[in-house]
């Protein structure tokens, strides 16, 4: 048994329209869903019974490709808590590919969202790749705080 890829990516978020516009518009990735979900009670983590509103965004169609969910629950289940910092413990941050990193950072800084860090180059051995190659990144903070990072192959 061999794992294929990553299935998918779920962002709990305050602001369903505010986080899918930063999604589709500053980070590139169309909605291919967008609808009120309902759990049943019983079903799983779900044990009372449970709707959210729910948006899934991809940037590749296709069986095994992977998706981001974002989730709204409504005000009386909202989860609280605050995003993860960068390097603590836990999942702290998530990068997505892009074509034209400095696009991507010029539509966040018109969005109003924060620039952690400018596109900055680095070498292929950060991502466990042989040296030698350079890759630009620049890490962003999506509506909710959470910390994106982006890349793009020079």
């Amino acid at each position: 048994m061999a794992v294929k890829g990553v299935s998918h990516i779920a962002i709990g978020v305050s602001n369903l329209e505010r986080s899918v516009a930063f999604y589709r518009d500053v980070i590139g990735m169309p909605v291919v869903v967008e609808e009120i979900e309902s759990f049943a009670q019983g079903s799983g983590m779900w044990q009372m019974g449970a709707s959210r509103r729910a948006a899934y965004v991809r940037w590749r169609e296709g069986p095994d490709e992977s998706f981001v969910v974002l989730d709204e629950w409504p005000p009386e289940r909202r989860p609280e808590g605050s995003p993860a910092r960068l390097f603590q413990v836990g999942v702290h941050h998530f990068g997505f590919w892009v074509d034209d990193i400095e696009a991507a950072v010029e539509r966040s800084r018109q969005a109003g969202r924060k620039i952690l860090s400018p596109p900055r180059e680095g070498d292929t051995k950060a991502y466990g790749e042989a040296p030698g190659k350079k890759v630009r990144s620049a890490f962003i903070e999506d509506p909710d705080g959470n910390i994106v990072q982006l890349d793009q192959r020079l």
